[in-house]
């Protein structure tokens, strides 16, 4: 039997507590439910009214994944959903996950979050811009942080706020907080801006997702602007070797960066973190520094 907690008043069944998620640090699937819950604070924060979808690792990293945008099978009653619109018309139904119990409901299923960058009252509509900056091998993260000083002078010079986060994987992710603007007219201006980050930075930059034109260099992906895509959230566990977390960054942090090792937290890493700078994506969710994209 699974053991039985209340949160928030609902009661759940917390599954196999003990099994080992991550075998390279013996990271267990009570240290992710322990993780989720203390960070709940700033992670609730930005899955708020975004439809989730799941990429569920339920053996591990090295396990089955699959991808889960619909409402799981067996979702209790009182767990919010929305409706999302999906391609020729269709209309769906996705998570919301509002608040702390339906985290850990969501937890127990062993997922990395991803969001769209739009809120389900606004589909289509985003309020965010984010660009996935990837490096090829041997390129890593060092190499996206260099673009990433650029592209955020460059976004500057249109009143634009960048944030940086680490993707918890190899690269980089950054987002500027917009006041919502059809995602049709994000992607443009995203896909302007890293082609001219390319013809800026040949040596360094690739626009086009073309794999032969990668290697030792950062392609800055721009199409997780559009609005049927998602990106992996802040604060989410990724599903690599080690319980890795894509995490906010400061910008001292990203020009500092002199090796790859510098920019990769882990789950153990965030408490202190937030305790120290709180949640650096905050800007994001408060919208004070909202901005519009120039005209064109």
């Amino acid at each position: 039997m699974a053991p039985i907690t209340e949160v928030e008043g609902r009661r759940l069944a917390l599954s196999n507590l003990d099994k080992v998620l991550y075998p390279a640090s013996g990271f267990t699937k009570g240290e992710l439910l322990h993780y989720y819950a203390t960070t709940a604070g700033a992670l609730l924060a930005h899955l708020y009214n975004r439809p989730v979808s799941f990429l569920r690792f339920p053996d591990g990293p090295d396990g089955q994944r699959f991808f889960a945008k619909n409402v799981p099978p067996g979702t209790p009653a009182w767990v919010k959903t929305a409706r999302v619109p999906r391609s020729e018309g269709e209309v769906a139904r996705q998570i919301l996950v509002q608040d702390l119990s339906t985290l850990m409901w969501a937890a127990n299923l062993v997922p990395e979050f991803h969001t769209p960058q739009w809120q389900a009252d606004r589909p289509g509509d985003a309020d965010r811009l984010i660009l996935d900056l990837d490096p090829g091998a041997p390129a890593d993260v060092v190499q996206c942080c260099e673009v990433a000083v650029w592209l955020r002078e460059r976004l500057a010079a249109d009143g634009l706020h960048a944030y940086a986060k680490t993707s918890g994987s190899k690269g980089l992710h950054l987002l500027v907080p917009l006041v919502p603007t059809p995602a049709r007219e994000v992607g443009a201006y995203a896909k302007a801006l890293a082609a001219e980050a390319e013809a800026e930075l040949p040596h360094l930059v690739v626009h086009r997702m073309t794999r032969s034109l990668r290697p030792g260099k950062v392609f800055v992906d721009h199409s997780q602007n559009s609005a049927s895509k998602t990106t992996a959230a802040p604060y989410t566990l990724r599903a690599r070797a080690e319980p890795t977390v894509s995490t906010p960054v400061t910008w001292d942090e990203v020009a500092e960066c002199g090796r790859a090792q510098d920019l990769v937290f882990v789950a153990n890493d965030i408490a202190a973190r937030l305790r120290h700078y709180g949640d650096l994506l905050g800007p994001l969710i408060n919208l004070n520094r909202a901005g519009r994209l120039p005209p064109g």
